[in-house]
């Protein structure tokens, strides 16, 4: 029995690699096709992947690369959203106050109910309602993936997760554009213009470009306003994955290691700076991190990709659109709202 644990890990591996490999490649290319996409138009190398996977799907079904895709869907993308903890900081999310956590938090938690509600209003189901109301209530692409995780299976879920994929990142950088203009026309200043970008934006990217082209202050403001945002995937997660186990009769609650693990990096990240032993070995940590992190998730996306036919996109209509555009008007509105309301 010794001997063949190691055969099997060999054989486990081989089956893998195809897979693994293409998926890899693909990242490789998106990274190096962003900097000229973004010559065109501002695309960043995650959505390039993705839409390159969907593109070369017809290839993926070829060869023997399903199981290493699963895999990078599975295993990478958890690994990859955990450690996203090493980004957000307790004493930064302390500083925003009580006024600013309530009206973030509201503005999630109505965000994801009317991407319920409006997707079955539409004829749509619960879990694509689900997926569009996360995704844009929380960090976009990657809470669009880590809750595709705790879904239960359904055909059009590998489709779904993509069209949201797409769609908030497209209305991300129309935000960029249009939300501090907004801001200042309802009389806030730029740090208050700064919480309303990162609060009502729906990725991290463009948050940072929104913020910081208006000014420092508004930039720092909104960072720390998106990753208090970040730091709540955490029951979030916790929070779809109890609900869609009540639904399915005899089904058990999922537990998401890789949300507890999110949480405890982010407790270390706000500890481990501060002590002097910690510190240096730290940072190191947190860099290779942060690089794991970056290229987990942008593997894990080409694998989605290129796990998803043009065909089953294609199926998805105007309802598809009108839950993500009424997901993002309303996390807006509450947000504008609540800083009218406190400022």
């Amino acid at each position: 029995m010794a001997g063949a644990s190691p055969a099997g890990a060999s054989q486990s591996l081989s089956a893998l690699a195809p897979g693994l490999a293409l998926a890899i490649a693909l990242a490789l290319g998106a990274s190096l096709l962003e900097p000229l996409v973004g010559r065109l138009v501002p695309l960043p190398a995650l959505v390039i992947a993705l839409i390159v996977g969907i593109w070369l799907h017809p290839l993926a079904l070829r060869g023997p690369v399903a199981p290493g895709l699963r895999f990078c869907v599975s295993r990478v993308l958890r690994v990859a959203v955990a450690l996203l903890g090493l980004r957000v900081s307790l004493g930064d999310i302390a500083a925003l106050g009580p006024a600013t956590a309530v009206i973030v938090i509201l503005a999630m938690a109505t965000t994801i109910f009317a991407g319920i509600g409006v997707a079955r209003a539409l004829g749509l189901s619960s879990a694509y309602g689900v997926l569009a109301g996360t995704a844009t209530a929380v960090c976009g692409a990657s809470a669009a993936l880590a809750t595709s995780s705790v879904l239960p299976p359904y055909p059009a879920k590998d489709a779904d997760t993509v069209f949201v994929i797409v769609a908030v990142n497209l209305l991300s950088t129309v935000a960029m554009l249009v939300y501090a203009p907004a801001g200042h026309a309802l009389g806030f200043g730029d740090q208050t213009v700064g919480v309303l970008i990162g609060g009502a934006i729906h990725d991290v990217a463009q948050v940072v470009g929104a913020g910081y082209a208006v000014s420092d202050s508004a930039g720092a403001a909104a960072v720390i306003v998106k990753l208090f945002r970040v730091l709540l995937l955490l029951p979030v997660i916790l929070a779809i994955g109890f609900f869609f186990s009540r639904q399915t009769q005899g089904a058990k609650a999922p537990l998401p290691v890789f949300a507890f693990a999110f949480l405890a990096l982010c407790i270390l990240n706000s500890i481990a700076p501060s002590v002097p032993m910690l510190a240096g070995p730290f940072a190191t940590f947190k860099a290779a991190a942060g690089f794991v992190s970056t290229w987990g998730l942008l593997v894990a996306i080409a694998a989605l990709g290129l796990g998803t036919s043009v065909t089953a996109i294609t199926r998805l209509g105007w309802r598809h659109v009108a839950t993500v555009l009424c997901a993002t008007l309303v996390i807006f509105a509450v947000v504008a709202g609540g800083l009218v309301l406190t400022t």
